[in-house]
């Protein structure tokens, strides 16, 4: 191997260390559920995960997964433009199409990916992006991956949106990209004001609805919650989240689908998702159409952690949705404070530079709809004793 990359790598990853900003992956030993084996430990409780409706390890998914192995095998065995398209997978995307409201959709392998897929085949060298600042990490590789030229507004900023408006006045066409929740903090991007703008200025309007997929608007995401689906031109959704299973998926207009077929390259080289991937998550639409109780809990169960928190005096800054951070600031002791919390049986991770700005570290909780209120009360509790020991409450 060649010593000078070996030894760069572990400068780099010394640095990270004595920055606090090494993160170790942890490994499950079990399904992901509300109490979980990770590391070797037993019985803890998961508030790190985005399985948010806990359909991941849901009976109907399993047996969905194991009829379709049985039935057309264990992978595609090619890329979706050549015989990789099996009759699941089209059933698939008509079932998203009619669950989002929209005319067609299309399955990438991950909402990474989408991004990457959509963003810059839809936009040229004579068009503009205008993206908000804190917009997720795979929305700006799609838009660093595009010719066209970038405009950042503040988060959430209409006044700094229309300002970007006016800057790129003479783009042949104009993108705003927002996420629909963000996803460090909680909060929700202002949908109708983005529309009114993007109609008055003649913008196309993206949304990234990755944290809002089986969240918001009866499970449909943040556009649906609004009212404004039908006024959006591109709305990317995760089913690896909410969904509970793997990928991520573009929905809107059948010319917009039609084009990404033809030309977006993360579609176009990447083998098609193994059948029981794509009848599992069959299978979890079905059940956030028919069954409102998943997001009803999940939502009480949301509420009801925040008050805890907050009641115990922690800071759980701006968010407006399940995902709930808790506000640290240093990340030494947002990483002392997930140590901490680990051995009193809790699993909720720091989030660290550069996920967030330096000095904005966090410990960032999920709970879920699988999660109990003894499961919330035995978490809370934990916080509190951890919190304590260590002066952050």
């Amino acid at each position: 191997m060649n010593e000078t990359l070996q030894n760069w790598l572990g400068d780099q990853i010394s640095s990270l260390i004595e920055q606090n900003l090494y993160k170790p992956i942890v490994v499950l030993d079990t399904p992901s559920g509300a109490r979980i084996t990770v590391n070797g430990k037993s019985d803890v409780i998961n508030l790190s995960s985005n399985n948010y409706l806990g359909l991941a390890n849901h009976p109907a998914l399993k047996q969905a997964a194991i009829e379709a192995v049985e039935r057309w095998g264990a992978g595609a065995g090619a890329v979706r433009p050549i015989v990789g398209t099996m009759r699941i997978h089209a059933e698939l995307e008509e079932r998203l199409a009619a669950f989002k409201h929209v005319d067609a959709t299309l399955v990438f392998q991950s909402g990474f990916t989408a991004n990457a897929g959509v963003i810059p085949t839809i936009t040229d060298g004579d068009d503009a992006i205008i993206t908000d600042e804190l917009n997720h990490a795979s929305i700006i590789d799609g838009v660093r991956l595009s010719k066209a030229a970038r405009k950042i507004y503040k988060h959430n900023d209409m006044a700094s949106l229309e300002q970007a408006l006016k800057e790129t006045a003479g783009a042949k066409k104009r993108l705003i990209i927002t996420d629909g929740v963000f996803s460090m903090d909680g909060d929700v991007a202002p949908l109708p004001a983005i529309v009114e703008l993007a109609e008055r200025y003649d913008a196309a309007t993206m949304v990234d609805d990755a944290h809002g997929s089986g969240v918001l608007g009866g499970g449909r995401g943040t556009a649906y919650h609004f009212g404004v689906h039908d006024k959006i031109d591109v709305q990317l959704g995760t089913l690896s989240k909410a969904v509970g299973v793997m990928g991520g998926y573009i929905a809107g207009s059948s010319a917009l689908i039609d084009w990404l077929k033809q030309r977006a390259r993360p579609f176009l080289f990447s083998t098609a998702h193994t059948p029981a991937t794509a009848a599992a998550t069959i299978a979890a639409i079905e059940l956030m159409d028919t069954d409102p109780t998943f997001t009803e809990r999940l939502w009480e169960n949301a509420r009801y952690w925040k008050a805890g928190l907050q009641n115990l005096g922690f800071d759980t800054g701006i968010s407006e949705t399940p995902i709930t951070p808790v506000m640290v600031g240093d990340e030494g002791s947002a990483l002392q404070l997930q140590k901490a919390l680990f051995e009193e049986g809790v699993l909720a991770l720091a989030i660290v530079f550069p996920t967030v700005a330096r000095g904005k570290a966090r410990i960032r909780t999920m709970p879920s709809a699988m999660h109990s209120k003894s499961d919330l009360d035995d978490a809370l509790a934990a916080f509190e004793r951890a919190g304590k020991r260590l002066g952050l409450i």
